[in-house]
C-alpha cells in the first residue's frame, strides 16, 4: 500500500516512514506543499498524510487543490488543540485527522481504517443499484448520481451518504452512522460526522418539495429524503 507523508518535519518523516514500513506500507516523503501537489498530480498513491503548517504551500492550500483532481483519501496532522484546523480540514475533503505529535500505532490504525473505507465491499450478493428520484446509488462501483451526473465526493462523504441512502427515509442515528460509515465509535465531542454532513448538504440539491436532501434530527442523527412518488 503506496502512502505519500507530506510533512516539513524530516526527523518526524523518518520515524513514521520506517515504522510504517514494518507494518506493510510503502511511504514516500515530501517535504513541503508544492513538491507534494505535484508528486501526487504526477503519481498513484493508495493515501495521503498532510501537515498544515508547511512552507510554500500549507495542507489546506493543498487539499483545497487537490481535492479539484483527486479524491485520494487524505489524513491531516494537526496541531493538538486546534480544533478549527481539524473542522476546516474535513470541510475541505479530508478522511480524517490526528493531532500532532501523534502515535505511530494509532497513525497505522487510522490509514487501515480509512483504506478500509475506501475500498469497494465484498459481498456474497452483489447489491443493485438503487433510484431514489434524482438520486442513483451505483453500489459495484461506489457512485451516487444525480440527474445522471456523478456527485465528486471523498471515500468517508461516500460511505455517510451510501449508509443514509440504504435507509431512506428512516432515521439513522449518530452511532449508528458513525460505525457503519467511519468505522469508529462516535464521541460527545466529535464533530466529525456533523462536517461531512454539512460538505454533503452543499454537493447535494435540495429534495423535491425544496428541503434539504438530509434532514437533521435534533439529538438523534440524520435521514435521507426521498422525493415522493
Amino acid at each position: 500500500m503506496s502512502i505519500l507523508m507530506i510533512d516539513d518535519d524530516r526527523e518526524l518523516c523518518d520515524l513514521m516512514g520506517r515504522f510504517l514500513a514494518s507494518e506493510g506500507f510503502t511511504v514516500s516523503c515530501e517535504h513541503n506543499g508544492i513538491s507534494g501537489l505535484e508528486r501526487l498530480r504526477q503519481e498513484a498513491f493508495e493515501l495521503a498524510i498532510v501537515d498544515i503548517m508547511m512552507p510554500g504551500k500549507n495542507g489546506m492550500d493543498l487539499l483545497r487543490e487537490l481535492r479539484q483532481f483527486s479524491s485520494v483519501p487524505v489524513i491531516m496532522l494537526t496541531a493538538r488543540g486546534e480544533e478549527m484546523d481539524r473542522i476546516l480540514g474535513l470541510e475541505l475533503g479530508a478522511d480524517d485527522y490526528m493531532p500532532k505529535p501523534c502515535n505511530p500505532r494509532e497513525l497505522a490504525a487510522r490509514i487501515r481504517a480509512v483504506l478500509r473505507r475506501s475500498e469497494p465491499r465484498q459481498e456474497g450478493n452483489e447489491k443493485e443499484n438503487c433510484l431514489f428520484g434524482s438520486i442513483e446509488w451505483r453500489p459495484q462501483s461506489r457512485t451516487i448520481l444525480e440527474h445522471g451526473v456523478a456527485i465528486e465526493l471523498t471515500a468517508t462523504e461516500y460511505n455517510i451518504l451510501a449508509t443514509l441512502i440504504q435507509h431512506a427515509g428512516e432515521v439513522v442515528s449518530k452511532f449508528e452512522l458513525s460505525e457503519e460509515a467511519l468505522g469508529k465509535r462516535y464521541g460527545p465531542f466529535d464533530r466529525s460526522l456533523d462536517v461531512h454532513i454539512g460538505h454533503l448538504r452543499k454537493k447535494l440539491a435540495p429534495a423535491a418539495d425544496g428541503e434539504p436532501r438530509i434532514k437533521t434530527v435534533r439529538s438523534v442523527g440524520w435521514l435521507f429524503v426521498p422525493d415522493q412518488a
